[in-house]
């Protein structure tokens, strides 16, 4: 028996967002927007996100520019995403981001580059918090 493309997609979702992220999503969902929830996870995720033609990184990398270029609340979450779970350096999301200045305008860019110095640096934060040596040479 196939896969069907829900759960192709809820298993790329969690592979690509997290499963923390996805339990979240899925805890808050109500009968208002559950077909929503289905539509996304069986289109973006299940079909698009899952195609063989680029791998993650890449579709991230996309996914990343065209939030940016548009100006988008989610742009945060795949910044996050796209350095935990895709293999994704912010060295390349800063030349991402410079390509987004040129072809969507530079305020654009500003914005997208402030939300991305804000999340990485919460991202160090934790990751320092985390980190057992951190707390030795503090101490």
């Amino acid at each position: 028996m196939t896969e069907s493309y829900f759960d192709i997609g809820m298993k790329v979702r969690k592979e690509v967002l997290g499963s923390e992220h996805v339990e979240r999503v899925q805890a808050r969902t109500t009968e208002f927007d559950a077909d929503f929830q289905r539509f996304i996870t069986e289109m973006a995720w299940g079909s698009v996100w899952a195609r063989p033609g680029l791998d993650r990184r890449t579709r991230s990398l996309v996914t990343i520019a065209i939030l940016a270029a548009l100006g988008r609340e989610e742009l945060a979450l795949h910044l996050r995403a796209s350095s935990r779970n895709t293999g994704v350096d912010p060295h390349e999301i800063a030349e991402v981001l410079l390509h987004v200045a040129v072809y969507a305008g530079v305020p654009a860019a500003n914005t997208a580059f402030s939300l991305a110095k804000k999340e990485f640096d919460q991202l160090t934060s934790a990751s320092e918090e985390a980190s057992p040596e951190a707390s030795q040479e503090e101490a």
